[in-house]
């Protein structure tokens, strides 16, 4: 029989160590590649045992149980006589193919097999890992999308001498229609962390990191015809004091780091934002929580104004700028700085919330203090667009 089959299926012929780890971005063809080898595999063999394992039976039903109906069915083999789906286990052949879900903790150590295959592997802990590996004799393979900074496959498997190691993307996938294709490249302008795992099949960041997407150009200008640019200014002592200028063109946040400075009095404020500003009656948006610094800069001839505060304030603010492709000055150096360390708080088990560490986001405070106008006007603001699903 004659079958189509991509790099992945020559990395596991190839292969002589007895684990095969195959990371990869989205339609690589990994998955569906390896069901094909370890299909013609057992072909070949009799008295043989697979298992393919995920984390939840549902996801095994939706994904690698369907691939492999779909392989059988273009080899012609597929016979539904031979499904025992009270147990989900194939017989193919003289061999058993068996479908295991490790949310019955009670699978995890059933009776020992030939060969294994995890999928998502990542999803595992490295307990699951160890119990699937001790009581399995022979081949074991590992696919996933690298979503997780840190892991115990890049640490505890990868490392292995009997490992071997490959790394694909959708490039590696002759037959993934030209649609698709354009659909991941798409990633590039959406999100670069998406980017970064789905298209280049490279680790992701962590997933505490609040921004990691935004461009980084020369200057911003004021050439649409409208009125001039909007201000944000978070007051500090001896936390800096910043100013940041914006602007709003097609949907994009445009912004710019004017000032990021300690040990500043409400004078000097009043008169650095004097020198910075560009037009007198331009709006300066400032932490609402400071009304005599906002009386005192109107007394100066400046239009201050309170910023949009409340409950889920800044939880809100953070979704509108990553709702928008967000544009940064190269000599936003501090702004710029912040956007890389601005993180989400973890639990104890290492998981983000939706909460900001309350670090690193003095210049970022000032951003979201600058679009307080979009978010007065509701009609204007939009939901983000960052959790595409692959």
């Amino acid at each position: 029989m004659q079958l189509k089959t991509t790099i992945h299926f020559k990395h596991l012929e190839e292969s002589d160590k007895r684990i095969t780890i195959e990371q990869g971005g989205t339609r690589s063809a990994k998955t569906y590649n390896i069901l094909i080898w370890y299909t013609s595999k057992l072909l070949k063999e009799e008295n043989k045992t697979l298992t393919i394992v995920r984390k939840t039976m549902p996801s095994v039903v939706k994904t690698v149980f369907k691939d492999f109906v779909e392989i059988c069915n273009n080899l012609n083999i597929y016979d539904p006589k031979c499904l025992n789906k009270k147990d989900w286990v194939y017989t193919l052949g003289n061999n058993t193919v068996q479908f295991v879900g490790l949310d019955d903790p009670q699978k995890i150590r059933g009776a020992k097999r030939n060969y294994l295959f995890i999928n998502e592997a990542n999803e595992l802990t490295y307990e699951d890992f160890f119990q699937l590996n001790i009581r399995t004799t022979e081949k074991i393979v590992l696919d996933y999308n690298p979503s997780d900074e840190f892991h115990w496959i890049y640490d505890q498997i990868i490392p292995r001498e009997d490992a071997d190691f490959y790394k694909t993307t959708y490039k590696d996938n002759p037959f993934l229609e030209k649609s698709l294709v354009a659909e991941i490249e798409r990633l590039k302008e959406v999100d670069l962390n998406y980017w970064r795992v789905y298209g280049l099949g490279e680790r992701g960041f962590s997933k505490s990191q609040i921004f990691n997407t935004w461009y980084q150009i020369e200057d911003i200008y004021n050439n649409t015809g409208q009125r001039s640019f909007i201000y944000g200014l978070d007051l500090g002592y001896n936390d800096p004091t910043t100013l940041i200028q914006t602007r709003i063109h097609e949907n994009n946040i445009y912004a710019k780091e004017l000032l990021y400075r300690t040990m500043m009095t409400t004078k000097e404020i009043i008169e650095e934002c004097k020198t910075l500003i560009n037009k007198r009656n331009s709006p300066i948006y400032i932490d609402n929580s400071r009304p005599e610094v906002i009386e005192e800069m109107r007394r100066a001839g400046l239009n201050a104004k309170p910023s949009v505060k409340g409950k889920n304030s800044i939880k809100d603010g953070i979704d509108l700028i990553k709702s928008r492709k967000l544009y940064i000055t190269k000599d936003s150096v501090n702004l710029n700085k912040e956007l890389k360390m601005y993180k989400w708080k973890e639990d104890i088990n290492h998981n983000p919330t939706d909460i900001p560490v309350d670090v690193n986001n003095h210049c970022i405070d000032a951003l979201r203090y600058s679009l307080s106008e979009i978010r007065l006007n509701k009609h204007n603001t939009t939901k983000a667009f960052l959790g595409i699903k692959i």
